[in-house]
């Protein structure tokens, strides 16, 4: 799959932290049960690499990749994690070759027009706004859409269950991410039934 077909999959990418690799499956199978199917397991763990793989191992029907990436080496651990595709905060020239490097897809992240047009300038044309509540979310998706129709964005940071239906309505924006999906506390005490909850509300966005 391609990066713009993995973002048209749902409207709702959620931004997954995740402590114990035995709560990676369960967690998966709550959002995808809710009709979340795309899921970014963030690198920010010591748990990070093996959930992924216990993920793509025993959960059918998620397409799974990572984020937070910010070393050009964690393109290759993640592809051989089973990752499909990758989400980083930010864009070098050095994590761009990487990623093609290592053959996985690649959501950048970019923060201003500057940043976007050296995106495109990469071969990208598929970007994340981060952080999207701080670079102006709604209205800076809005100006961005004029210059730059473009590309399409994947909204992140500060994005909520009420801002969320705002920006899919964007044309130049092919889904949002959230943390909301997967609360900490919630996980925490294993309330997949909750998690699942959370994920169908958040499906219904895209109809």
């Amino acid at each position: 799959m391609q990066i713009r077909e993995i973002m048209r999959s749902c409207p709702v990418m959620p931004v997954l932290v995740i402590e114990k690799v035995e709560h990676a499956v369960p967690l998966a199978k709550a959002l995808v049960e809710g009709g979340i199917c795309v899921l970014e397991v963030t690198l920010r763990t010591e748990a990070a690499l093996a959930a992924v793989r216990a993920i793509v191992d025993n959960v059918p029907g998620a397409i799974v990749g990572v984020g937070t990436v910010v070393r050009p080496e964690q393109f290759a651990e993640a592809k051989a994690a089973g990752a499909v595709f990758a989400v980083t905060p930010g864009l070098t020239p050095k994590l761009a070759a990487a990623a093609r490097a290592a053959q996985i897809e690649l959501l950048p992240g970019v923060m201003t027009p500057s940043e976007a047009i050296a995106a495109l300038e990469e071969g990208f044309d598929a970007l994340k706004l981060f952080p999207a509540e701080q670079a102006g979310s709604l209205g800076m998706l809005k100006a961005m859409g004029g210059p730059l129709p473009q590309i399409l964005f994947c909204p992140t940071g500060g994005v909520s269950p009420e801002s969320a239906p705002k920006l899919l309505a964007l044309p130049n924006v092919g889904c949002v991410g959230g943390s909301w999906l997967a609360p900490k506390e919630m996980v925490a005490a294993g309330d997949w039934a909750g998690i699942t909850a959370l994920a169908r509300a958040a499906a219904a966005f895209g109809k």
